[in-house]
């Protein structure tokens, strides 16, 4: 498939996904499925609070995620991945492996004089 880099969407998709914590967002919601916002935050350790609203709140503006606030105290709020969001599986597996490849490349000695 040859794409016409004038007409290339790619800068839009990585518009999308791109962010330091997004794609972890996304592959813990794919494993899981259903995560709290407190099971989520444990998942990933080094990230703020904060950033984790910040990141979840850009994922469900572009339909990737859901949010669900339940009216208990305190608050419970579960985090799903749409169906929609679930579209990005073999595009977040491809990414992973090809970073699994390019570190491998780059542990290796270089071949080239």
């Amino acid at each position: 498939m040859m794409i016409k880099p004038e007409l290339c969407k790619v800068d839009t998709a990585l518009g999308i996904i791109v962010g330091k914590w997004k794609p972890t967002i996304l592959l813990h919601l794919l494993v899981e499925d259903t995560l709290r916002f407190n099971a989520l935050k444990r998942k990933i350790p080094d990230i703020t609070q904060r950033m984790l609203t910040k990141q979840l709140r850009e994922l469900e503006e572009e339909g990737l995620v859901s949010r669900t606030v339940y009216p208990v105290v305190p608050p419970k709020v579960e985090y799903t991945i749409t169906p929609y969001g679930k579209k990005l599986e073999p595009i977040l597996h491809a990414m992973h492996e090809w970073g699994k490849a390019h570190i491998e490349r780059k542990s290796q000695p270089s071949t080239e004089e």
